[in-house]
């Protein structure tokens, strides 16, 4: 399955408190920043409540190489987070994101 039709709903973990991140904030937006620049990160941001974690979607990479990018996270890293990953097929897409996703 070619890498373009899929995306992955990375939904970050915190491993204890939020407080716990808080060090590694800087260096994780630095992550996010980076992935997003590349166009593998479509969309990220905070849960609600913030406690919860985060999310990300991604694309344009495998499952094997978005696991790796996940364990690069510098909250993972630092052991205060995890990562869960679901793939989805595209199966249908908004004609606004067609050309985005391939």
């Amino acid at each position: 399955m070619a890498a373009e039709s899929v995306l992955h709903l990375l939904r970050l973990h915190y491993t204890d408190s939020e407080e716990d991140a808080a060090p590694f904030v800087t260096a994780h937006v630095e992550y996010l920043r980076r992935y997003h620049a590349d166009g593998t990160f479509l969309v990220s941001g905070q849960t609600l409540p913030t406690s919860d974690g985060g999310v990300i979607v991604a694309h344009g990479v495998d499952r094997d190489a978005v696991e790796a990018l996940s364990a690069q996270d510098p909250f993972v890293v630092a052991g205060v987070a995890r990562y869960s990953i679901t793939t989805v097929t595209a199966g249908r897409v908004h004609p606004a994101l067609a050309g985005l996703l391939g």
